[in-house]
């Protein structure tokens, strides 16, 4: 497995069109510190525009997958314009995972808090080990979670979010499965098996209905319903003139496997 490294955040090939990007900085639970940002959003900038990724696995190192947002750093920087500047580049790099072309799984070992649950909650995908913890804790301090109310709440039922948010509480792994936020928990020793079969799955399928479902998936949610349904049509009109789906539509009609051209 080839790995390359920017210290905060690990770059490697686990496998053909995959890249996993892990979180690396284990003393602070993978908090997400100014520098831990700056280094997600050029990892994943870098991924976007690699021609042969078709994937991008999120995972971390360590206890945790991520305890949110470096408190320490927030308090030595007591001021309204260092808040709204670590807050607004957080949204951004939350923004990136979701307009990234290739689909994003979240592989979660430990604790997932505040702005870390968050990271989940706007990952396309996420595994999770069976061990593994979800809070939206800022109550407890304080303060609401109210930037990571918005990838919560488009995520799991709303009275589940907002039981979350009010309370501070930790749900388990099976919970955030029963509750949307994450697809599926495993044991720990089939974790990196799981996300890797999951990703064989994604790549066996044409780059470009990936690419354009993952867009349209995200455009229409936030629209009318009328207009979501023109948008998805004139989506499934472009699909449908790719090379891809011609030979998908015949290999059907031929009764064959088909023959991507990827």
């Amino acid at each position: 497995m080839a790995i390359e490294s920017t210290q905060l955040v690990l770059v490697e090939y686990p496998a053909n069109g995959v890249i996993r990007l892990v979180l690396n900085n284990e003393s602070s639970f993978n908090a997400l510190s100014t520098p831990m940002l700056t280094a997600l959003e050029a990892a994943l900038t870098k991924a976007a525009e690699e021609a042969n990724c078709r994937v991008v696995v999120l995972a971390a190192k360590g206890k945790a997958f991520s305890a949110g947002h470096d408190l320490r750093e927030m308090r030595e920087h007591p001021s309204h314009d260092f808040y709204t500047e670590l807050f607004q580049h957080c949204s951004r790099m939350m923004l990136q995972i979701q307009h990234l072309p290739q689909p994003v799984i979240a592989q979660i070992q430990g604790i997932a808090t505040a702005a870390g649950c968050q990271l989940v909650s706007m990952c396309d995908l996420a595994v999770a080990s069976t061990h593994s913890k979800f809070a939206v804790s800022g109550i407890n301090y304080g303060l609401f979670c109210a930037t990571p109310s918005v990838g919560l709440g488009r995520s799991m039922h709303r009275k589940q979010a907002m039981e979350m948010l009010l309370t501070g509480d930790f749900i388990d792994a099976q919970t955030a499965v029963d509750r949307g936020l994450i697809n599926q928990c495993v044991d720990e020793s089939l974790l990196e098996e799981t996300v890797l079969n999951m990703c064989q799955k994604i790549t066996a399928k044409p780059a470009t209905a990936v690419r354009m479902g993952k867009a349209l998936f995200y455009k229409q949610m936030e629209m009318g319903i009328g207009a979501a349904y023109q948008l998805a049509g004139q989506t499934m009109a472009c699909n449908m003139m790719d090379d891809s789906a011609q030979e998908g539509f015949q290999a059907f009609l031929d009764k064959r496997k088909p023959t991507w051209q990827q």
